[in-house]
């Protein structure tokens, strides 16, 4: 890596009042981030052991941080479970277990990975309570599990026990951007830079000025973290969407595709990809194209927020017992996600609020989310609760907290619309319509089309 780039992304301290760190701001970048985190841990976990819990035979080191990103995941739980099965003590083995667990959960969407992973953690701690690997791991989990402060607790106890492994500072940041501590997150980020710039440090400088509104800086940071990610086929194909995702947020949809064609060329079938260009497809007229990539999507892995857009496109081809379906599956998949330790109160107010679905209740839930996760995700949520409850005063508070930052987010801008429109105030209103439509003309399936005719 070229020196001159490295110390331009951390040669200073991050400041929010400058653009040392100046994708769409998404409620679940932390699950993306977190599996980043564990690639990192993962990749470097394999040290030479002086004590009789060795690391498990048959795997490499250099092997595993390649493959990471890649099916043989599966084959990597068997070996590891077949080691520990004669290694019962193994704390480095378990812990490897507990990281691969998690990464079968994100390959998979099945959440009872993380109860395993839990499991094999704890179990490794109570073996050797200051074991770094083991400690990183419960932290990384908890980050997926949307428990921020959990996370955010265990990376500073990872921190104490190595204040030089750079990601540790990740797993710090990425729990205080969710409770709202943004100073505190990009200062971290920039440790874990200067300690070790890599994919995972890069991708979270770039979520960091997109939060501040630098597009360019965050389109920047990504490609740099695309670069790292050559050789490794699905760390590619992740960097490619998440570029694809800021040019996206951005209305710059030709642009946007190439990197979702690109993702699919270098990992063909990743879901993720055709969740995106499903996207892509709607924005042109395309519905029933838009479909079928969804539902490869959804077939891939059935993620909430896969299933929640194939229902929003079944909805806007017309098909609505179709889209019922699709909404009723939702909670089937929420309740097996909390069933193994996921917070899911943001994710199912925004989804409840925004299909007009026991709005009281769904407020109830986003003030709950906002306590547990006061970011600007959560100050958005809970102030689109508030307006679709008719509490329009309230609503505008926490959208003015939920743009402090200066994030350049098309859908915070419509709910700000919205939100003035409530008011009375019609010229504002109309003003925040079309710059959201002015960043993103297609930011969202359901709403897009209520901003072009509201306006007018």
């Amino acid at each position: 890596m070229n020196r001159r780039r490295r110390a331009g992304l951390a040669g200073r301290p991050s400041r929010l009042g400058r653009e040392t760190y100046v994708k769409r701001s998404r409620i679940l970048f932390p699950i993306a981030v977190a599996a980043v985190a564990v690639a990192a841990l993962l990749g470097g976990a394999f040290a030479a052991s002086g004590s009789k819990s060795a690391a498990p035979p048959r795997v490499n080191a250099e092997r595993l941080a390649v493959d990471y990103f890649s099916p043989n995941t599966a084959r990597y739980v068997v070996e590891l479970q077949d080691a520990l099965r004669t290694q019962t003590d193994n704390v480095r083995g378990l812990g490897l277990l507990g990281l691969a667990y998690q990464q079968r959960a994100r390959e998979t969407g099945d959440p009872t990975y993380y109860t395993k992973s839990k499991g094999v953690l704890e179990r490794a701690l109570q073996i050797a309570p200051n074991d770094l690997i083991a400690t990183g791991g419960l932290g990384s989990l908890a980050l997926s599990q949307h428990r921020f402060r959990e996370a955010l607790a265990l990376g500073l106890r990872a921190r104490r026990l190595s204040p030089t492994t750079a990601r540790t500072y990740g797993v710090i940041g990425d729990a205080l951007v969710e409770l709202g501590r943004y100073r505190d997150a990009f200062a971290s980020f920039d440790t874990m830079t200067r300690l070790r710039p890599s994919l995972a440090a890069y991708a979270r400088v770039s979520y960091a000025r997109e939060l501040l509104g630098n597009f360019r800086g965050a389109v920047s940071a990504m490609r740099l973290a695309q670069t790292a990610a050559i050789g490794e086929p699905e760390a590619l194909a992740w960097t490619a969407v998440q570029l694809g995702k800021l040019y996206w947020a951005h209305g710059q949809v030709d642009r946007a595709a190439l990197q979702f064609r690109y993702a699919l060329a270098a990992f063909p079938g990743y879901v993720y990809a055709y969740d995106a260009f499903a996207q892509v497809e709607a924005a042109r007229g395309h519905v029933r194209t838009a479909i079928a990539l969804e539902q490869r999507a959804v077939d891939g892995i059935p993620l909430p927020q896969f299933v929640a857009l194939l229902g929003d496109l079944e909805a806007k081809a017309g098909d609505r017992p179709a889209a019922r379906r699709e909404y009723e599956t939702i909670g089937v998949i929420e309740r097996l996600l909390v069933a193994n330790g996921v917070k899911t109160d943001l994710e199912t107010a925004l989804f409840d609020v925004d299909h007009g679905i026991r709005l009281r209740h769904a407020l109830a839930i986003a003030r709950k989310a906002h306590a547990d996760r006061p970011s600007i995700d959560g100050d958005d949520v809970l102030a689109w609760a508030f307006v679709r409850n008719g509490r329009c005063g309230d609503a505008l508070q926490w959208s003015r907290h939920s743009l402090r930052l200066g994030t350049q987010d098309a859908l915070k801008f419509f709910h700000r619309g919205v939100i003035e429109r409530c008011l009375g105030n019609r010229t504002a209103a109309r003003a925040w319509f079309r710059r959201a439509l002015s960043l993103n003309p297609h930011f969202s399936v359901l709403w897009a089309p209520v901003a072009r005719g509201w306006s007018a």
